[in-house]
Formats: structure tokens, sequence, C-alpha cells
């Protein structure tokens, strides 16, 4: 029986080749298929990879445009037939976008993975981008997900990680539902089997040490290192090929979670603080993509970004102000400049902050202590979206952008309008 995988890549998509090779190795028959193909040809094959990168070189955030494809209507499709799905690095980024992970109703998104955080006694050592090898630890039964067939709970594996927002962030709930139903497949250990939650054990900063969840009927997996480059990955692929050639005997797990319909606040300046808007003098290929996703999903709207800093000062606001300009640190001056928010007709603007601003602590961190300039106490950072509205009702097309989710994730952002 030959076993077919379609391995799925989007633009930006870089580790198709190990894919193959990983799939190979245990007798899979894996076959390249890209985002634009017609997307009925899906129907043909027994399981699905969907390879890691920068899918839309991670604009607006990782996973999220690439998630709004119509390719993945039709892997949803696919999901609720039982066929495994298994999304690596970006993919994992691209399940959870789609809400096929953690599996709640109507694939509402219910989880986020964000940017790192390497946290080691209660001091940040880094955010962002980071590489190297971790030990996973697989701390469900065997037979509950489709890629832990060939592991036993308890046992880990060694793996290469590389990515930049690899973070799982969960709600406290629903979370405790997850555990419960051994859908926290893997978790970042020591050489020990330790599982320590501080830096270098964990690499990202994820709760619960998470590098890998399944959904509820154990078909579906969001795994953040990628085994498909090591051998000491293959499991995952032979567990996989055992899943399909059993009939994809899914769980009758389910998953139940009401989150909190997110609102929109009213943004209020702090008048303790000086707040910076930043503009492009160059072309913004972050806000046109997410002018073109929301085009292809049927808004006629246009989109514009900018950055946003509130920068808060106990002392000489404009002498320090001037001080943190020459540093170069919040805008660079050979493609940015300092310019004021949005204000034309049908466009509002909204604010949008991670829930933790690492890079707005990183920021802090670095013009106070490598600078060395005195008096400030605080540095925000967001990033502002204006959606003008060229047809339709406007309060419902606005309503109807944020439910895609494309501006933030609930999860992990918070959201303000600012008029």
């Amino acid at each position: 029986m030959s076993v077919s995988i379609a391995v799925i890549q989007f633009p930006g998509s870089n580790t198709e080749r190990e894919t193959l090779m990983a799939c190979r190795r245990v007798g899979l028959s894996p076959v390249e298929f890209l985002w634009n193909e017609p997307v009925e040809k899906l129907s043909v094959f027994d399981g699905y990879v969907i390879v890691g990168g920068f899918a839309y070189e991670d604009r607006s955030r990782a996973g999220v445009i690439a998630a709004l494809d119509p390719i993945m209507t039709q892997i949803k499709i696919e999901a609720e037939k039982g066929k495994p799905i298994l999304g690596i690095c970006n993919g994992a980024q691209i399940l959870v976008e789609s809400g096929l992970l953690p599996g709640l109703d109507d694939h509402r998104v219910g989880i986020a993975l964000t940017d790192n955080k390497r946290v080691k006694g209660r001091h940040l050592l880094g955010v962002g981008y980071y590489n190297t090898w971790a030990n996973l630890q697989m701390s469900a039964p065997s037979n509950r997900c489709a890629f832990t067939r060939h592991l036993k709970t308890g046992d880990w594996i060694n793996v290469p990680l590389a990515h930049g927002e690899g973070r799982f962030v969960v709600p406290d709930e629903l979370l405790e539902k997850m555990i419960s139903n051994d859908q926290t497949v893997f978790q970042y250990c020591d050489d020990s089997g330790n599982v320590v939650d501080e830096f270098p054990t964990n690499p990202n900063g994820s709760m619960h040490n998470l590098a890998a969840v399944c959904n509820a009927r154990g078909n579906v997996m969001a795994m953040m290192p990628h085994p498909e480059r090591t051998e000491n990955g293959d499991a995952i692929f032979s567990s996989m090929k055992e899943f399909i050639e059993n009939g994809n005997p899914v769980s009758d797990h389910t998953l139940s979670f009401d989150r909190p319909h997110y609102k929109v606040a009213n943004y209020e300046t702090n008048g303790d603080s000086s707040e910076w808007v930043i503009d492009m003098t160059i072309t913004d290929n972050e806000a046109a993509s997410v002018h073109n996703a929301l085009n292809h999903l049927g808004f006629d709207v246009s989109i514009s970004r900018q950055t946003h800093w509130e920068i808060s000062i106990d002392g000489n606001r404009e002498a320090i102000l001037k001080e943190i300009d020459a540093t170069g640190e919040l805008y660079n001056s050979n493609k940015e400049f300092i310019s004021k928010t949005t204000s034309t007709q049908n466009t509002t603007s909204y604010l949008v902050r991670q829930k933790e601003d690492i890079i707005g602590r990183a920021k802090f961190e670095s013009l106070t202590k490598r600078f060395e300039i005195k008096d400030i106490y605080e540095i925000k950072r967001g990033v502002i979206w204006n959606v003008t509205i060229n047809s339709g009702n406007f309060e419902n097309v606005l309503d109807r952008v944020l439910d895609t989710h494309i501006l933030f994730n609930p999860l992990s952002h918070e959201c303000y309008r600012i008029n």
C-alpha cells in the first residue's frame, strides 16, 4: 500500500526538501503541493505536512496570511475526514492561526504562537529568533495522537529548532483542559528528562514548556521544532504512516471552551507620555500583503500601517527625546520618519500591542543600559492598522475584518480603536 503525503508549500516556505527526505526514510510517498494549485486535488492524498519557513514573509504575524488562504479551507475538510495533518514550525503557526488547533467548535482561534522570550531566574536574556537543538519529551499516551504511535510516554527526542515566534500562549482554563485531554503532546525537557520552565531548557518561554500540541481527535498536530531535519524525528513520520495504514483511528475526545468575546476598547492617550507614530518612505510590503489577503477574501478595503511608540519620561522631555532620536533605536531614518496618525474619510485606525510587549521591553533595556539614557521609565511598542472601507456598511465591514484575526490574535494581543 502506497501512502501518499502532500507536502504543502506557501510563498516563503523553505524546508520542503528535508520534509520529503524524512517522509521517504519511513516509506511514505510525498508529493510537493503548492498553495496555488487547484484545491480539489488535495482530496486524493492520505495525509498532509505543512512545512516550515516564512510563509508570506511572516507579514502581519507568522502564519496568519497563509491561514486565510483558500487551500486551508480544504485542509479543514480533510481534517474532518480524520486524515493526519502535521504542521512544522511555520506550518504549526498556520494551523494555530487557522483554528485547526486546539480544535474548538467552528475552528475558533483558541491559542497563539507569539514572540520568543528567553528567561532565566526572572531575567529576560533575549527575545526574537533563536536556533538550537532541543529535547522534546512525550507527555501523552502513544495512541493519543497520529504522530506518537512509535514513541512511549516519557520518551524524549533531540531535534533542531529555529524560530522567532514559537512561544505557545494558552488561556489558563483551556490549558488545563488540554492537559487533562492529553493534547499537550511534547514538552521541552533537559538532558535528564526534567521539564524545567526556564532557559535554556525552555528555549522560547512557552507556557507549560509546550513544543507540540494536537487537536482533540488526535489527527492534527502543531510542532514548533523540526523533526524532519534529523533521523531522531523519524518516529513522528513513521507513526503517521501507521495511523493511515490502520484506517485513521481518530480519538473520541472532545474539547470545549467558551473564550470570552474580545471587545476592542477605545484608545486613550497617556498625558504623561510622548507618542511617536512612524511612517515609511518606501513601500510597506507588510501592509500590502494584508491588503491583498483581505481583498481576496472579498473585502473592498485599503490598508496602511504605522509603528507606534509610547515613551514615558520622568525628566526633561524634549532633551531626552532628542537623545532617543539620536540612537536610531526606535526607527531607521534612512527609510522611516516621525509622522502622525491617519485622519481620512471612511478610515478607522486600530492600535495593536502584544500583551507581553517583549520588543518594547527590549528597547527600554537598550536605551537605558546600552545608551545610558536616564529618566526613561517605560517604552511601549505597537502597530497602527489604518483600515479604509471603500464600499459596504462601515461598521459591519470593520467587524468582519476584525473577525478574520488578520490584524491581531486576541490571545496574544490587545487592540484599541483610535478613531
